[in-house]
Formats: structure tokens, sequence, C-alpha cells
């Protein structure tokens, strides 16, 4: 199983909203060789984390199954990101579409690039609840805990299902 977090605040290259730009990138998901998106969580509106002025966050999660090579599909998904008018600039700013790995199975490594599971995931409603809604069983390979302990240990964060 491999869990991608899907996230955008800013009007996509068409001029469309987040939502459409993210409605996209989860198609795009299928077009991945090798692997076939199983579930799609319904879309949340999120405040940014950091809190900043931003505008809201569309966010959600998809769940892949099949074999990919780590860099390989981080490659695949910063071209999706390209492709949906991502500059990649400032850490935390605001974007027209961000795909993030956020685990690939039970696998653990801390370099090269992807670190997994994604280092800040447990840390984030807006990628913990969308997780939760297509895969319920799923435990952090590190921390052992399920998303939804992970959520309800969080301090509160503005997330709402659309």
């Amino acid at each position: 199983m491999i869990l991608v977090a899907i996230g955008a605040n800013l009007p996509g290259v068409d001029g469309r909203g987040p939502l459409v730009t993210c409605r996209a990138a989860a198609e795009a998901l299928r077009t991945l060789p090798g692997l076939r998106l199983q579930a799609l969580s319904p879309w949340y509106e999120t405040a940014p984390m950091p809190p900043s002025g931003q505008p809201p966050y569309v966010n959600g999660v998809a769940r892949l199954e099949g074999v990919a090579e780590p860099a390989a599909l981080l490659a695949r998904l910063q071209a999706i990101e390209a492709r949906g008018g991502r500059r990649r600039g400032a850490a935390n700013a605001a974007r027209t579409l961000d795909l993030d790995i956020i685990a690939m199975d039970a696998l653990v490594r801390d370099a090269p690039d992807p670190v997994l599971p994604h280092p800040r995931a447990h840390e984030r409603a807006f990628v913990l609840a969308p997780l939760r809604d297509v895969a319920p069983d799923w435990v952090h390979p590190r921390l052992g805990r399920t998303a939804e302990e992970l959520l309800a240990a969080l301090p509160p964060q503005e997330v709402a299902r659309l």
C-alpha cells in the first residue's frame, strides 16, 4: 500500500480552484506505471500548517497498490506537480499542487529522499483525517500507532470535510 497526500491552496495554471487541481492530480495518479489507484479520500478544507495568512488548503489522500521504487515515484509525483503549476520556493509556501508520499507499505528509511514514512505526517490532521478514510487500519511504521490514534493525540487543527 502506497499513501500519497494531495493538497493545494492556489489556483492552478488554468486559473481554476484548488479542488479542481487536486481532482486532476488524483486522476493523473491513475497513469503511474505499475500502480493502481485503489481509493481516494473525500476532500477536506484545512487551515495552513504552520498557521499563516495563506488561503485554506484542499487536502486528500490516495491509496495506491503496486510496486514502485521510492525515488522514481517521487520524481513522477514531482512531474505531476510541475504540470499542475508547482514552483518550488520557500518551505510551507502557498502552492498550486503538493503531492507527498506518506508511506510505502511498512518501509522505513531516513535517506535518500523520500524519507519514509513522511517525517511530519503524524503531526498533521490534514494528512491523517483523509488517510484514515482510505486506510483505516494503517499503522505508522515508526510509531506503531494508527491514523485514528495519531489524530486523536493532536492539538486542535482546522479540518472540515467538503
